[in-house]
């Protein structure tokens, strides 16, 4: 994210790979971005929406439930027997914004795939991960790769890559 210095993934939107990154999720491969990876996909135009300070205007690091509301993405088919997962967030730019239009469209299109239980960064409508129209990208801030044993406080993570996996 190049140091979030301007608008978090601003730059890294603009790099050489990430337009690979572009080309290869139009061509079809599946895309997970996490945290500022998730800011780099709105940037890049993968995803609807921005990122922005987080409401309290501080650096968030903790663990969050999340409602994992749409079970049928690649990244999300191991949680149908787990509505409620919990992982870390660790941001400071983690505010999910849209406008009232999109964020209908994401509701209505079922591309919210998380929600948190109790949104620690002002996210609209508490929307912590989205998918584009495919559900092959995965825009999420919450941490999975930090939830992966339960010796760190929750193996809800593995689930996400234990889909995509069997995708």
């Amino acid at each position: 994210s190049y140091g979030d210095y301007l608008r978090c993934g601003a730059m890294a939107a603009q790099s050489p790979v990430t337009r690979a990154v572009v080309d290869a999720a139009r061509a079809g491969t599946p895309v997970l971005g996490i945290c500022n990876g998730f800011q780099v996909l709105c940037e890049a135009g993968l995803l609807p929406g921005a990122l922005l300070r987080n409401a309290s205007l501080k650096y968030i690091c903790k663990a969050v439930d999340l409602t994992v509301v749409n079970t049928d993405t690649p990244f999300t088919r191991a949680f149908t027997d787990a509505p409620v997962a919990r992982m870390t967030v660790g941001n400071g730019e983690g505010n999910y914004v849209a406008d009232d239009a999109t964020l209908d469209r994401l509701e209505g299109e079922g591309r919210v795939a998380f929600r948190y239980v109790d949104t620690p960064n002002g996210s609209a409508r508490d929307i912590a991960g989205i998918v584009d129209a495919s559900g092959r990208i995965l825009g999420m801030m919450p941490h999975p790769d930090r939830a992966f044993e339960t010796d760190l406080g929750s193996a809800d993570g593995a689930r996400v890559f234990q889909s995509l996996l069997a995708a």
